[in-house]
């Protein structure tokens, strides 16, 4: 029997608030819920968690007491009781109603007449509530990010933040390989799915609505790939020539490594490594589809594997483990599991692997740094650490005018109708 499906999101939910990530705790629970549901699963858990933090400030102000650790899933469910009466456009009375109704699927009976209490006083109430909220809780971000966003990009957090509370754009690459980008827009208008170019990259491409990969012409075949923009820019700013050597240092899933080998087919090879040998499966899962060849490598960065020599790449792509402050949009778990302290822990792994890949470069050689942040901790300051303690490192420059000059290189930021918010700085060795 499948599992109601306001009760899995709470289940969902209080994963994510033990502190699992939502790509660990969603994907087991559309198995239990009605095939139908699993759209609505979906809307409910990512929606719950974009506005988590605003939804947690009103649900402060209803209880009157905290929830034990053992009933997560009961503020998981409320959660996302006053996400449908916030932000859905499910009648209130069918929200509270199947809310309410689900506390017999989490077997939490007495949790009933709470749920109810709850989600009516809040309706009651919503205005005096509302207004009671701190700025950082109104604009559904932990205060930390809230004020970093603010204090860092001025001019442009109004911009950020209502991009971190959206649903993002798909974002399709086309394989240049196998198909022009015009040749694959007149396919998706042939099969009825609108969709326009992207501005950044010349593979990208927008759909008008998220669809399943399954129905999207070519995909089984490797015509087409789904990354974001931004992502998309690595292949072209690291631009690879023939017979070059490349390393991708924290490849998985795979994208970048696969847009490199389908923008220059006549590499001399490309390695693809990362430290987790689970996330390489899908490296290999996604070159397998593309019919693309590549040596896939579990290594780490901060200390490679002896059978990467040094100075035996022409180029290095270090896409590096990050706060994933500019990619909020697509992992919201981000606003409840990260902490400002982490970002200063980032930087330490980020420089640590740009320390451990360097001797791998070649003189004369290019690294290309990137992060999907967009706090400065993280990206220039990392960049000017590792210059200033790197003899014979230098900043090379990076090509295009799109995103926001750096001091050391260029940032995107999230874009409610465009590409993510990704850093690149370009390292050249004399």
């Amino acid at each position: 029997m499948a599992l109601d499906t306001r009760a899995a999101a709470a289940r969902v939910l209080a994963e994510v608030l033990a502190g699992k990530s939502l790509n660990q705790a969603l994907p087991p629970m559309l198995d239990k819920v009605s095939p139908r549901d699993r759209g609505l699963l979906q809307q409910l858990c990512y929606g719950s968690l974009r506005q988590a933090p605003r939804l947690q400030a009103i649900l402060d102000q209803l209880l009157t007491k905290p929830l034990r650790d053992k009933d997560r899933d009961v503020l998981g469910l409320l959660l996302c009781g006053l996400y449908q009466l916030e932000d859905t456009r499910i009648p209130d009375h069918a929200a509270v109603s199947a809310t309410v109704a689900a506390t017999r699927a989490l077997k939490k009976p007495w949790a009933k007449g709470l749920s109810n209490a709850v989600l009516r006083r809040f309706l009651r109430e919503r205005e005096g509530l509302l207004e009671t909220l701190e700025e950082a809780a109104l604009a559904a971000h932990p205060p930390w990010l809230f004020t970093a966003i603010c204090e860092q990009w001025p001019n442009r957090s109004a911009t950020i933040i209502e991009a971190n509370n959206q649903q993002p754009p798909m974002i399709l690459r086309v394989n240049s390989r196998r198909c022009s980008r015009e040749a694959y827009l007149l396919q998706l208008k042939e099969a009825g799915i609108p969709a326009r170019e992207g501005e950044l990259s010349p593979d990208a491409v927008y759909l008008e609505a998220p669809r399943d990969v399954a129905e999207l012409p070519g995909f089984a075949e490797g015509m087409v790939s789904v990354q974001d923009e931004a992502a998309q820019l690595a292949a072209l700013l690291i631009a690879p020539a023939p017979g070059e050597r490349v390393l991708d240092a924290c490849a998985a899933p795979g994208g970048k490594s696969c847009h490199m080998l389908e923008r220059q087919p006549e590499l001399g090879e490309l390695v693809a490594m990362d430290v987790d040998p689970q996330r390489l499966s899908r490296v290999e899962q996604n070159l397998e589809r593309l019919t693309l060849q590549a040596s896939v490598v579990v290594g780490d960065g901060s200390n490679p594997p002896a059978e990467l020599a040094v100075d035996s790449f022409d180029r290095i792509l270090v896409d590096a483990p990050c706060s994933a402050s500019g990619v909020i949009r697509r992992h919201p778990d981000v606003k409840l599991l990260r902490r400002q302290e982490d970002v200063e822990s980032f930087a330490g792994q980020q420089l640590a692997i740009l320390k451990g890949l360097w001797p791998l470069l070649k003189p004369g050689g290019k690294l290309l740094y990137a992060t999907c942040s967009i706090l400065d901790g993280e990206n220039g300051a990392v960049v000017r650490q590792f210059l200033n303690a790197t003899p014979g490192s230098q900043l090379g420059r990076l090509q295009g005018s799109w995103g926001e000059a750096t001091e050391t290189g260029r940032q995107l930021l999230p874009d409610p109708h465009g590409a993510d918010g990704l850093f690149y700085s370009l390292l050249e060795k004399s």
